[in-house]
């Protein structure tokens, strides 16, 4: 699994290892766990709202992005169970964690529940932001523009751990690479691409939280700040 922000480079690395996997002898799928972020939002902008958070709001659009994953993660650990192929998995449970703490979806010193964004001071609640090995990429699910204003909920919070009894059944992966990069160029790769645009500030939000993650000590770091090469080559390495 590789995880991380957006911009880190995990999807292409995700796709180039379950390629190089299969090459070598050793059936593997990439699957992504996204989300659906694109989906909502192409749907909102066709019902003229200006993405998913504002057609369904803070608690429904979590509420859809969070079985969404279900269904998507349920889907990748099926498939790659019958087959027997290495699930080479972009994104994962982790990911829904760490976009929610960003985001501020809940709080444990209020009680919040699923989908109620807890701001920081000052800041209004609207405007924050297997079988076989795997490997999962960061779900930039935030609404472009939000900044996700704490990063410092734990495990305990209501909404997070409503969703982690709802993925509790899925496995542990056998290895998650966490991609490391600075936010500046993490923003710098995803306007390169032109599909879409990120705030540096939400980004490092995003960083911060997934090293508050309790899982996060059983990662393994990779330094994504260089090419596609450079960073395959380091995954592989492990």
């Amino acid at each position: 699994m590789l995880v991380g922000v957006d911009g880190s480079g995990k999807s292409t690395a995700a796709r180039r290892l379950a390629q190089e996997l299969t090459a070598a002898g050793t059936p593997a799928r990439y699957f992504e766990n996204g989300g659906g972020r694109p989906i909502i939002d192409a749907l909102a902008h066709r019902l003229g709202c200006r993405d998913g958070r504002h057609l369904l709001g803070n608690r429904g659009y979590l509420g859809v992005e969070v079985t969404i994953r279900w269904i998507a993660i349920t889907r990748a650990v099926t498939l790659s169970t019958l087959t027997r192929r290495v699930a080479v998995m972009d994104r994962y449970t982790y990911c829904q964690y760490a976009i929610m703490r960003a985001r501020g979806d809940s709080s444990p010193t209020t009680g919040a529940t699923l989908g109620t964004p807890s701001a920081p001071p000052g800041v209004p609640g609207d405007q924050t932001a297997s079988h076989g090995a795997s490997a999962a990429d960061q779900d930039g699910n935030a609404t472009r523009g939000q900044i996700g204003g704490r990063t410092d909920h734990q495990p305990g919070s209501r909404a997070e751990r409503l969703v982690r009894v709802l993925y509790a059944p899925f496995p542990r992966p056998d290895i998650t690479f966490y991609l490391d990069v600075r936010p500046e160029e993490a923003t710098r790769r995803v306007l390169a691409r032109g599909r879409d645009v990120e705030d540096p500030a939400y980004l490092a939000a995003f960083a911060a939280a997934y090293h508050a993650l309790p899982e996060f000590t059983g990662f393994t770091m990779i330094d994504a700040s260089g090419d596609a090469n450079t960073v395959l080559a380091a995954v592989r390495a492990v």
